[in-house]
């Protein structure tokens, strides 16, 4: 034998004793596959085997005929029950898991989780992210001019601040427009309100929104709208989400002439809001139907809709859109429907 093959059998003879003095924890499935590596993790209806050979291999927890660790680990069965040490499979696809604190025989389909020893409960970490909640803001300003034939100014800002977790949402937001064409104002209105939504079981949520202010050119003093009512993700992914929302409100509009009907009236509440996400831009699309009960015929329809991408730095945004605010009982010569076309300067950060 010439040195050339001595060498090769003396690399695949290290190799198998260095495999052979390092951890191995062994699953074997129903179709008679095994696998040889490190169980990472139980749960979820999976197992994942992290192997030197092929990364991590997720295997299903039903197709799983035995589980055998080589190191202690961490087990909670469906039951609750929690135990850590080592486990083991006899023939008949049985469990035996062996600790300090004595052995549990169980089975494969028995067990909602493992962990490595020293580290947390998948699950405990999950709850703790969903639970956690962050704040994020935005500042926005347009600014538009004209001169020459005809002299126009406008400037309007906005502000919002949003405490997000992965179960529920609080939103404050505010703005203001002011808009003077040929001298006169064609556009003096302010808003502030405050949302808030809680997904308390899976795609359904409820909500509370409350929101007022003015606007002097449609010739209304104050104006607020109070909902509350549930909501359902129609398209609820990571970069696409659908909601529609229904529920009660009451609307009110005092006008400054005496020849316009305040509206004071319960009504309600309909709503649709899409936002999708793309790799580096967002469009966003929000529309709200608010009729009142002493008059259906009288009702709002309030639409924003707007592309965003990003500038330069990662902060800024600029955002293209459209606003339409159709009322359909006016004040005293004003028209039914207001439309605006923004372009937006925006700052984000948190």
């Amino acid at each position: 034998m010439n040195s050339k093959h001595l060498s090769k059998m003396a690399t695949i003879l290290l190799v198998a004793l260095m495999a052979g003095s390092g951890r191995a924890d062994v699953v074997e499935t129903k179709n008679g596959a095994r696998i040889v590596g490190t169980v990472s993790r139980v749960g979820d209806g999976s197992v994942v085997v992290a192997t030197s050979y092929a990364g991590d291999i997720v295997v299903k927890q039903s197709e799983v005929a035995s589980i055998s660790t080589d190191a202690p680990v961490t087990v909670r069965l469906n039951s609750g029950t929690v135990l850590q040490g080592t486990v083991s499979s006899s023939d008949n696809g049985a469990l035996k898991i062996t600790g300090p604190d004595g052995e549990l025989n169980t089975s494969v389909d028995r067990v909602a989780a493992s962990w490595p020893v020293g580290t947390e409960d998948p699950q405990v970490t999950a709850l703790r992210a969903a639970a956690e909640r962050k704040w994020s803001y935005e500042a926005g300003v347009d600014i538009a001019g004209k001169t020459g034939n005809s002299e126009q100014l406008g400037t309007a800002v906005t502000a919002r601040a949003v405490l997000k977790s992965e179960t529920d949402k609080l939103e404050f937001y505010t703005g203001y427009n002011r808009q003077v064409t040929e001298g006169t104002k064609s556009a003096d209105e302010f808003k502030a309100g405050v949302d808030y939504s809680n997904n308390f079981a899976g795609k359904t949520s409820w909500y509370v929104r409350d929101e007022g202010g003015f606007d002097r050119v449609k010739d209304i003093e104050l104006y607020n709208v109070a909902a509350a009512g549930l909501g359902y993700d129609f398209i609820k992914k990571e970069n696409q989400i659908l909601t529609g929302r229904a529920g009660i409100a009451f609307r009110y509009e005092g006008y400054e002439n005496p020849a316009t009907e305040d509206v004071r009236s319960a009504g309600l509440d309909l709503g649709l809001n899409h936002e999708w996400t793309f790799k580096s831009s967002k469009i966003v699309n929000r529309i709200s139907y608010l009729p009142a009960f002493e008059d259906f015929a009288n009702y709002r329809i309030v639409h924003e809709s707007f592309y965003e991408i990003p500038l330069a730095a990662a902060q800024w945004k600029l955002r293209l859109g459209v606003n339409n605010d159709y009322n359909s009982q006016p004040g005293v010569g004003v028209e039914k429907l207001d439309t605006t076309y923004f372009t937006r300067l925006v700052l984000t950060f948190e």
